[in-house]
C-alpha cells in the first residue's frame, strides 16, 4: 500500500479449518513473533559481542486461538497426532491518499501444526469461558493483497521473504 494508501483496521476476519469456519471464537486472533535463533559472536576482530542471527531457525512459534465457550468447533482441533490446517482471510481497511476514499484488500494467513495445549477457561453463570486452544506453528504463510509477503516451513526447510527463498542455496549444499 505505502505510498497509495494510510493503514487503517482490519475490517472483518474469519478463521477456517480444513476450508469450514470455526464458529464461537473471540474477537481477536495473534499472530506468531517470527524470533530468528540467534548465535553469540566474539573474539579477534570482533568489538565485544554480536549475535549473530541464524537465517531460516526460528524458536517455537504458537498461535492461540480463543473461544467465547468450549464447544465442537474447539474440540475438533484437538488431537495432537493430526496436522492441523488453518486459513485465517481478513479485509483490511485503507484510506486511499489521492482520493481521500475507503478501499480494502485481503490478508490471508495459512497454518499448519498441532495441538499443543487447551485452556479450559471459567465456568461462570451468564459468563464466557474464556477457552483456547494452543497450536504449535510447523507451517506459516502470509499472503497481503495476493502476494505472498513471508512463507515458513519448519519441515521442508523452506523460508520465503517477499518471494525470496533464503534458503535455496543452502538446501541445495545439505
Amino acid at each position: 500500500m505505502g505510498a497509495l494508501g494510510i493503514p487503517g483496521v482490519i475490517n472483518n476476519f474469519n478463521l477456517y479449518n480444513n476450508g469450514t469456519a470455526l464458529v464461537g471464537l473471540t474477537g481477536e486472533i495473534s499472530l506468531p513473533d517470527f524470533e530468528g535463533m540467534t548465535e553469540t559472536l566474539s573474539g579477534p576482530g570482533i568489538l565485544g559481542e554480536i549475535e549473530e542471527v541464524i537465517i531460516g531457525q526460528f524458536g517455537s512459534m504458537e498461535l492461540e486461538i480463543p473461544f467465547r465457550i468450549l464447544d465442537e468447533d474447539a474440540f475438533k482441533l484437538m488431537s495432537p497426532a493430526t496436522s492441523l490446517n488453518l486459513t485465517l482471510r481478513a479485509s483490511e481497511q485503507f484510506t486511499v491518499k489521492s482520493t481521500g476514499g475507503i478501499d480494502y484488500k485481503g490478508m490471508r494467513v495459512v497454518v499448519r501444526g498441532r495441538q499443543k495445549k487447551l485452556t479450559g477457561g471459567t465456568v461462570k453463570q451468564g459468563g464466557a469461558m474464556d477457552a483456547a486452544v494452543t497450536v504449535e506453528i510447523t507451517y506459516i504463510m502470509i499472503e497481503l493483497d495476493g502476494k505472498q509477503r513471508i512463507e515458513l516451513d519448519k519441515i521442508n526447510n523452506v523460508y520465503k521473504v517477499n518471494g525470496v527463498d533464503l534458503l535455496a542455496k543452502i538446501r541445495k549444499q545439505c
